[in-house]
């Protein structure tokens, strides 16, 4: 790619051995690539110079990755953003469609997995159509009520006993639920 034709694409996330990782391979495929750890860094670099692609981690240091979508789309509407988190729920990647996101993916997600989320929001990036899945699995029910119970305690700040409050249920059966892995879809 010639650097006139380069995207360009901003990586936000205060895991720096992945952000580095991922911006090494963003970089051997030829994408101008900017990094911010946290929030202020992140909006900083975009009112330097607005990036075409952002990928933005959910939970950041000075604010969340809902925010940044949120200030970064009003920065310029046509940026295409994904979100990646380690935290993965349907509420949030709701939320963050809702906001102005292109896609949604948990992590450790790969450069291609995030090419293909920017191309799937319809971005003029070229994909490796093996990395698309045409299949859409929807989640169990007991994979949704682990997302929607940890998602709960996260607005709670960990507290388990506040937690056990909203969910209206009893401390030890929300540390025996939590107990227990997630069920894979």
């Amino acid at each position: 790619m010639s650097p006139e034709l380069a995207r360009s694409v901003l990586l936000v996330d205060d895991d720096e051995v992945f952000r580095r990782r991922l911006a090494r391979a963003f970089s051997d495929r030829g994408w101008e690539v900017r990094e911010a750890a946290d929030l202020g860094d992140a909006l900083s670099a975009a009112e330097e110079e607005t990036p075409e692609y952002v990928v933005v981690d959910l939970r950041l240091p000075g604010g969340s990755g809902l925010e940044a979508v949120r200030r970064l789309k009003a920065l310029d509407e046509t940026t295409s953003i994904v979100v990646l988190t380690g935290y993965g729920s349907i509420a949030t990647g709701l939320d963050a469609l809702r906001l102005g996101a292109a896609h949604y993916l948990t992590k450790p997600a790969d450069v291609d997995e995030v090419i293909a989320g920017f191309a799937r929001a319809g971005g003029d990036v070229e994909v490796d159509v093996s990395v698309l899945d045409p299949t859409i699995d929807t989640p169990s029910l007991a994979r949704v009520e682990w997302e929607h119970i940890n998602r709960v305690l996260a607005d709670s700040g960990g507290n388990i006993s506040e937690a056990a409050r909203r969910l209206r249920l009893h401390r030890r059966s929300l540390q025996r639920k939590l107990a227990k892995y997630p069920v894979r879809r």
